[in-house]
């Protein structure tokens, strides 16, 4: 069925842009006097070349700015306007509408997703037939975090092809013993609501949530970020510099990880969520709606005692739930290639703060909405983009060392085991598809049935390893084995970057 909703006009919602803001005793030191500074040289200590900032209080906007450039090498600059991917900030805008449609009466969070998605099928087979909405926005299904995305991941495979391959991963927790951050979760989300409404997820979206606020500048896929003047490039950390890449294609993904959006419209968001769904006291979602959303579904884990600002993480539908400073802290980052993002909003002090950014291989985006915060909550100032800054700078160069010492081994030119055409054919892994290697110019390449666009060099190392150099930067360079027996490859164990999925596939070489 459809759903009509009524689009309330909202005039003098946000002002928003160059500010000038009057000083007030809520406002602290360190916000009306330092943030631009502080920023300004955390964007050159971190790499990044573009920065957005959203901060409201007591229902008014009082930050609202960008910073840096659009892209590297020109001047265009950064404003309250650029758009930027949100990356996993989506999930809260698709939990959100689930929620909006049990208090329509279109379905129930506890609806099983074989109500709507007959075909949905796990490996466990309990867990096929029980799986409800709830378990899939909440992440407690048994797969490990990220495991799949590989697969999924800027591929070609279309959202009901995604949904049909969960059937074929391995669950690596009982089902509803453990938390596992799952995107594919959500796209089946996206699909139930399609079927509910007979409109897709998108048009769900842009005409029950985005048309109402007014969130006139967001784009609910990564197709239409391509056609935007005004926004920001996606950068990645590769080969020790600063490397551009494309917009990812995640459309396929979308309930998962597709909004772009802007400080102006997400602040817009912040101040709904902050007041339970109202604007101007003008109800457009209703609290019901708005507090199914928080209400903690799933344990992520426990923090030491030691940590004194916060002590626990729950999981609610696209929201994450801490204490911090004896406060109920809702919150959740986005990552996507290129683009990092933080929200998070304490409804008790009327606070919220949005974190928009490029360059994927950085920590900035969230000491920024974490240094904001204290500075609200009255913790005592501590730089924590300097505390951190060392210490990252000690890791990344230690991953670059790795991949040198790799490339040097690379260099020996080490003698193959055996023929190199031996490990030309095609691998076949039951959840990914299938993967050819061929040898093309006497390097030995792989090409992958589910991302033809992407290649892999895949280089000698020593005792049947190989590296693995991913034409898509953000996928990685990784050392891998192969299976050698009796002279005959046998398969390999090919990994990403941890960033895209933890999870190791195993190929086996097809006869």
């Amino acid at each position: 069925m459809l759903l009509n909703f009524k689009i309330v006009a909202i005039t003098s919602f946000l002002l928003c842009g160059n500010l000038l803001f009057s000083q007030t005793n809520i406002t602290p030191v360190f916000i009306s006097d330092s943030l631009d500074k502080y920023i300004n040289q955390a964007i050159k200590d971190w790499n990044v070349p573009a920065l957005a900032v959203g901060i409201v209080k007591d229902d008014k906007v009082v930050w609202c700015k960008g910073y840096g450039i659009l892209e590297v090498g020109k001047n265009e600059s950064v404003n309250e306007n650029t758009l930027f991917m949100i990356g996993s900030n989506t999930k809260l805008f698709t939990g959100t509408m689930a929620a909006m449609l049990e208090q329509q009466g279109v379905l129930k969070l506890d609806d099983k997703v074989t109500k709507w998605i007959p075909s949905f099928e796990l490996k466990n087979k309990y867990a096929s037939v029980n799986a409800n909405l709830k378990d899939i926005l909440s992440h407690r299904i048994g797969f490990e975090t990220f495991q799949g995305d590989f697969t999924y991941w800027t591929s070609k495979l279309t959202r009901e092809e995604i949904v049909a391959k969960m059937s074929k991963v391995d669950a690596v927790y009982d089902y509803r013993t453990k938390w596992g951050y799952c995107n594919a979760g959500y796209l089946t989300t996206g699909e139930v609501i399609e079927a509910a409404t007979k409109q897709s997820w998108e048009d769900n979206i842009r005409k029950n949530i985005l048309q109402p606020l007014q969130m006139n500048s967001t784009l609910m896929l990564a197709v239409e970020l391509e056609k935007a003047k005004n926004y920001a490039k996606p950068y990645t950390w590769f080969n020790k510099k600063l490397t551009p890449i494309s917009i990812p294609k995640l459309d396929n993904l979308a309930p998962a990880a597709s909004i772009s959006s802007n400080v102006v419209d997400m602040c817009k968001w912040l101040q709904l969520q902050l007041n339970f769904g109202k604007v101007n006291n003008t109800p457009l979602i209703s609290e019901k709606a708005i507090a199914a959303t928080r209400n903690p579904e799933s344990i992520v884990g426990v923090n030491p005692r030691f940590n004194r600002l916060n002590h626990f993480t729950l999981y609610g539908l696209g929201l994450e739930i801490k204490d911090r400073k004896g406060y109920v802290l809702y919150s959740h980052t986005g990552g996507v290639n290129g683009y990092l993002s933080s929200v998070a909003f304490i409804p008790e002090l009327k606070l919220g703060v949005v974190v928009l950014t490029t360059n994927d291989n950085q920590s900035l985006f969230q000491i920024l909405n974490n240094q904001i915060m204290d500075a609200y909550l009255e913790v005592p100032y501590e730089n924590y983009s300097k505390q951190a800054l060392s210490g990252f700078i000690l890791q990344t160069k230690s991953s670059e060392n790795l991949i040198d010492s790799l490339y040097k081994v690379v260099a020996q030119k080490n003698k193959l085991p055996i023929d190199v055409n031996e490990f030309c054919g095609v691998y076949s892994n039951e959840l990914y598809g299938k993967i050819t290697i061929e040898l093309l110019n006497q390097n030995l390449i792989m090409k992958f049935e589910n991302h033809p666009e992407m290649t892999a060099k895949v280089e000698y190392t020593a005792a049947n390893n190989f590296l693995i150099s991913y034409s898509d930067p953000t996928m990685g360079i990784k050392e891998i084995p192969f299976k050698i027996k009796s002279n005959k490859v046998k398969g390999f164990t090919l990994l990403v970057n941890d960033f895209v999925e933890f999870t190791p596939y195993i190929f086996t070489k097809l006869e």
